[in-house]
């Protein structure tokens, strides 16, 4: 069934430049079809925005869950899913099944598995996985640690064209480490590594990637050290890209007191310096994107002694509101953070999405800015609320959602 038409007046259109502008946007047959000072058909759906903010839906770079409420509650109406399931996504069955996994209200683009099993040793079955759906690769959860390996891996895939997502951080450095080291390590007692860890693995990534011509994206760079060779990389025409997720922007090592497991994350909180680094970077263009690292944990996960707890954070709920702190800050404008939160990661993974343009898929949030809520672990949609964020106040919500024309309920 053909959804019928759709015209969204009354709002202020987020653009991918310049101040949000007053007008309306029609959605006709999945895609947009009109925008700006236009009317409606004589047969349309009409919504009127209130003066609202007409944005892209949230495309989330980076996911280890497909949890739709959560989804939907933050926006977001594509998610890049990342290769560690069970079973890793290293098969083209496992692709096909997994993209068809959000359909029809919510789209899920695997990400192949770099390595058979993401054990980083033996390239898996990318030509066929690409067939099957995959928009990229990505080393999943740890670095490949054998140069070997991901040069061979970065070679095939500049042949194939796919980018390559993959985690920096040199695990032969931070071995058992649960935390960064300094002085909140130290007096808690928690093993930890050097924020160079990180720098290291992007070096090694940044070279191999001048030297093959891949496209290689850091799912989460997080240091200053890190984030001055990706800038310089950028410099130098080598195909990089790096995004972030709210926590590292947000939060410092600081949050680890009282040995708070909501606040264990891959890579770990840094320390201050650094988050003001990450701040810069976002504001300096250093960082493409900005992603929820959505990664839901139960209590059977979360609730034991802190280096035991897995890592991870639900994300999708707050990746929104967080980001528009930049934005109140005067860090970034909007158009600039729904580039990192829609634009950018379209672009990276190939869809015509994250952006308001006549013929882009009507994949459409309206989005109240100032509206106050109050981040509960308790009451989130997410399947578990594992969040550094519990009980503090943000802005911003979505308040109507539509994928690919279709309101979503």
């Amino acid at each position: 069934m053909i959804p019928r038409p759709i015209t969204i007046i009354g709002g202020r259109l987020v653009l991918a430049e310049g101040e949000p502008r007053p007008g309306a946007i029609r959605l006709v047959d999945g895609h947009i079809v009109a925008l700006g000072d236009i009317a409606p058909e004589p047969d349309d759906a009409i919504i009127d925005a209130a003066g609202k903010l007409v944005t892209p839906g949230l495309v989330d770079l980076g996911v280890f869950a497909v949890d739709k409420p959560a989804f939907h509650f933050g926006g977001i109406t594509r998610a890049a899913l990342m290769p560690d399931q069970a079973p890793p996504l290293d098969h083209p069955a496992r692709i096909r099944f997994a993209a068809q996994s959000g359909k029809p209200d919510m789209w899920v683009h695997p990400l192949a598995a770099a390595t058979r099993g993401l054990e980083g040793r033996e390239m898996a079955e990318l030509a066929l996985m690409r067939e099957a759906g995959a928009l990229a690769v990505a080393t999943g959860r740890h670095w490949i640690g054998d140069s070997g390996v991901m040069l061979r891996l970065l070679s095939y895939c500049a042949m194939l064209g796919l980018m390559v997502v993959t985690h920096a951080e040199d695990e032969g450095v931070i071995g058992p480490a649960v935390a960064t080291a300094g002085e909140m390590a130290t007096r808690l007692g928690l093993p930890s590594a050097p924020a160079e860890a990180e720098a290291l693995a992007v070096a090694r990534d940044i070279a191999l990637a001048e030297l093959t011509g891949a496209h290689v994206h850091f799912r989460q760079v997080t240091t200053a050290r890190a984030l001055d060779l990706v800038r310089a990389a950028k410099v130098r025409g080598i195909r990089v890209t790096a995004g972030v997720t709210p926590a590292h922007f947000m939060l410092s090592d600081l949050e680890l007191a009282d040995f708070r497991t909501f606040s264990r994350m891959s890579p770990p909180l840094r320390q201050d310096a650094d988050r003001l680094a990450v701040v810069d970077a976002i504001a300096d263009g250093t960082i493409d994107v900005i992603a929820s690292g959505h990664d839901p944990r139960g209590p059977e996960d979360k609730r034991l002694p802190f280096v035991d707890a897995e890592p991870g954070m639900a994300g999708a709920e707050t990746l929104l509101p967080l980001t528009l702190t930049l934005v109140r800050d005067g860090r970034i404008d909007l158009a600039r953070a729904f580039d990192l939160l829609a634009g950018a990661p379209a672009r990276l993974l190939g869809v015509d999405a994250g952006v308001l343009r006549v013929g882009a898929e009507a994949d459409i949030a309206i989005v109240d800015a100032e509206r106050p809520w109050v981040v509960s672990s308790e009451k989130m949609a997410a399947s578990a609320g594992n969040t550094p964020f519990d009980r503090r106040p943000v802005q911003g919500r979505v308040t109507a959602l539509f994928k690919g024309g279709t309101r979503i309920d």
